[in-house]
C-alpha cells in the first residue's frame, strides 16, 4: 500500500528527530574505549643461565610471539583499541649479564626516530622482535605494549654510568601505534633481583598519546612501590592512564598482585591495565583492568593457560575529555574520596558514636603480641567478641578499628608497621592491617592465607607521616573490594569504612609509603 504524501513527511521528520535524540545520548555519555590485557603462560628457557646465540634465541622467542599474535587478534575481534602484555613475557627471566645477550634487541628512542619496524624491517639490523611487534599492532589495528630485554651502547669515557662491557642492558617496555610506529619506549628503573639489566642512569617518566582515549603513562612491575616513575607521573605529570606490563609474585597478606594494583587505581584515581606472566610454579599471577571504582580481574594458581581480558573503560585524559563535567574529573590523585554511585543504605559514615560499643567481656585495649608478616615485625592485637573498638600504636603511626563481624570462630587482627622493609627490596613502610590470621593461634597472624568466611563491617583509621596511603579489600578467594567512603580526616589521620560486604574478609589495609625515608 503507498503511504500517502503526509505520512512520508511525518516519518522523514521522526526519522531526523530520532536520529538527533542519538546524536544529543552520545553526545551526553563520556567517552570510552575498549582495552584488552593477556595474562601469558610464558614458555621459560629452561636453563637461562646458558648463553644462547641469536638464532636459539630468536626460535624461543617466537614460541612466545606466536601466542601473543593470536590473543592480539582475538582482542582486535572484541574491539580492541589497545592491547598489554605482561613483563618477560616473551624472553622470560632468571638470565644472567651475559647469558641473555643473544635476547636482546636495540630500540632507538621514538623521540628522536620515527620508525615503523614492519614497514621499514631493514633499517635497523637484528630487530626481529620489533619487527614482530610492529607487524602485530599494523595487522589488528591496534596499540601494542610489550615488555623485552633491550641494549644501548655506551661510551665509558663520556658517561661515568657506562658498564664495564661498554653496554646498557635494560627491562624494556615498547609501544606500538596501530600502524605499527614505535611512539614510546620505557626502561624499568626499580629493578627486582634482575641480575641481566641496568637501572638507567636518569629517571624517566614516559607517557604516550593515543586517538581514542588521549595520554597513557607507563611504568612496569616493582616501579608500582616507588615514587619514581608511578607517583610522579600521577602526582605532578597528572597522568590518568596508565599500561602495566608486570611479572608479580604474590605475596598475601597485603601484596597479591590485583591486591596493589587495585589499591594503586583507587588511591591515585587512574585506570591502570595491568598485565602480569602466568609462572603457578613461582607464584605468579593476577592481571585487570581497572579503574578508580571497579575492576576485571583473573587470578588463577592452579591453571597453566593464560587469560585474556577485555573490557569497555572510560577515558579520564581530562585534556581529552575537554569541556564534559564529569565525576572522574573530580577526583584528586591520592585525597581519598567516595565510591562513585555507592549512596545506598547499606553505605554508613561510621561516627564517634560508633567507638562506644565494646561488648561487656571484651577488654578494649588488649594486650599486643609480635608476628612476623612480609618479613616484618608487625605489632598486633587480637579482635574480640561480635564488635569492638581496638587500637595499636608503633611510634608516631597509630591504627584503630571500628568493627561488627557476623561470627567469632576465624581469628584475627589489627597491626601496625612502622620502619624500613628491608627483605627484597629496601623502602619505608606505615602500615595499618586488619588480617584473618592463617591459624587459630597469634603466630599465624601475617601467614598466607586466601579464604575467610567471616563477614566484617568496619572503619580503620590510621595516623600516617605520609601523605601516599594505599587504600586495599581484599575478600574471600581473592574477590576484590573498595571502600564505601576513604580519605584524610583531620589533618594526618586517614581512615576507610566499608560496610556489607558479600564475602568474608581476608584483608584490610592502609598501605603507607614513606618515600622520603627510604634512604634511612
Amino acid at each position: 500500500m503507498a503511504l500517502r504524501r503526509t505520512q512520508v513527511v511525518g516519518l522523514a521528520v521522526f526519522v531526523l528527530c530520532f536520529s538527533g535524540l542519538q546524536l544529543l545520548l552520545q553526545a551526553a555519555e563520556p567517552p570510552s574505549y575498549v582495552a584488552a590485557v593477556y595474562e601469558h603462560r610464558v614458555l621459560l628457557n629452561p636453563k637461562p643461565g646458558a648463553p644462547q646465540e641469536r638464532r636459539s634465541a630468536l626460535l624461543h622467542m617466537r614460541t612466545n610471539l606466536r601466542v601473543l599474535e593470536e590473543q592480539s587478534a582475538l582482542a582486535a575481534q572484541q574491539g580492541a583499541q589497545i592491547i598489554v602484555f605482561p613483563e618477560d613475557a616473551i624472553h622470560g627471566f632468571n638470565f644472567s649479564r651475559s647469558s641473555i645477550s643473544g635476547y636482546l634487541e636495540s630500540v632507538p628512542d621514538p623521540q628522536e626516530i620515527t620508525w615503523s619496524p614492519c614497514a621499514d624491517p631493514h633499517r635497523f639490523p637484528d630487530t626481529e622482535v620489533l619487527q614482530h611487534l610492529s607487524c602485530m599492532a599494523r595487522r589488528n589495528s591496534l596499540f601494542v605494549v610489550a615488555n623485552m630485554p633491550s641494549r644501548l651502547t655506551c661510551n665509558q669515557t663520556s658517561d661515568p654510568h657506562c658498564p664495564t662491557d661498554g653496554q646498557y642492558q635494560f627491562n624494556t617496555n615498547v609501544v606500538f601505534s596501530d600502524q605499527g610506529v614505535i611512539v614510546a619506549r620505557y626502561h624499568k628503573q626499580n629493578l627486582y633481583f634482575e641480575a641481566a639489566f641496568d637501572t638507567p642512569p636518569e629517571r624517566q617518566h614516559v607517557t604516550f598519546h593515543t586517538p581514542f582515549a588521549g595520554r597513557f603513562g607507563m611504568f612496569t612491575c616493582f616501579d608500582i612501590l616507588f615514587r619514581d616513575p608511578a607517583v610522579t607521573l600521577v602526582k605532578e605529570l597528572g597522568v590518568r592512564q596508565i599500561v602495566y606490563p608486570t611479572a608479580w609474585m604474590n605475596q598475601l597478606p597485603l601484596l597479591a598482585a590485583v591486591q596493589i594494583q587495585q589499591s594503586f587505581a583507587h588511591a591515585a584515581g587512574v585506570t591502570l591495565l595491568a598485565a602480569n606472566i602466568k609462572a603457578a610454579e613461582y607464584g605468579i599471577t593476577g592481571s585487570g583492568i581497572f579503574t578508580p571504582w571497579d575492576s576485571l580481574i583473573h587470578h588463577d594458581t592452579q591453571g597453566n593457560s593464560g587469560k585474556l581480558l577485555v573490557r569497555r573503560v572510560p577515558v579520564l585524559d581530562p585534556l581529552f575529555i575537554g569541556d564534559v563535567k564529569s565525576d572522574v574529573l573530580k577526583l584528586a590523585p591520592f585525597s581519598g574520596y567516595p565510591k562513585i554511585g555507592l549512596e545506598s543504605e547499606k553505605t554508613h559514615v561510621w561516627s564517634s558514636s560508633d567507638a562506644n560499643y565494646c561488648e561487656k567481656d571484651f577488654d578494649c585495649t588488649s594486650t599486643s603480641f609480635n608476628s612476623i608478616m612480609m618479613h616484618d615485625n608487625f605489632t598486633l592485637v587480637p579482635l574480640r567478641g561480635h564488635e569492638g573498638n581496638v587500637s595499636v600504636c608503633s611510634g608516631s603511626v597509630c591504627c584503630q578499628l571500628l568493627f561488627r563481624r557476623s561470627e567469632t570462630l576465624e581469628f584475627y587482627a589489627l597491626g601496625v608497621f612502622n620502619g624500613l622493609h628491608v627483605v627484597n627490596g629496601v623502602y619505608y613502610l606505615e602500615v595499618c592491617a586488619v588480617v584473618k590470621c592463617a591459624g587459630g593461634d597469634q603466630s599465624s597472624c601475617g601467614g598466607e592465607t586466601e579464604h575467610a568466611h567471616t563477614v566484617v563491617d568496619f572503619r580503620l583509621t590510621g595516623t600516617f607521616g605520609t601523605k601516599h596511603v594505599f587504600p586495599g579489600i581484599l575478600g574471600n578467594g581473592m574477590t576484590l573490594d573498595v571502600p564505601d567512603h576513604s580519605g584524610w580526616d583531620d589533618g594526618n589521620r586517614f581512615y576507610m569504612s566499608r560496610r556489607g560486604m558479600s564475602a568474608g574478609l581476608v584483608t584490610a589495609v592502609l598501605y603507607g609509603r614513606h618515600y622520603e625515608k627510604d634512604n634511612d
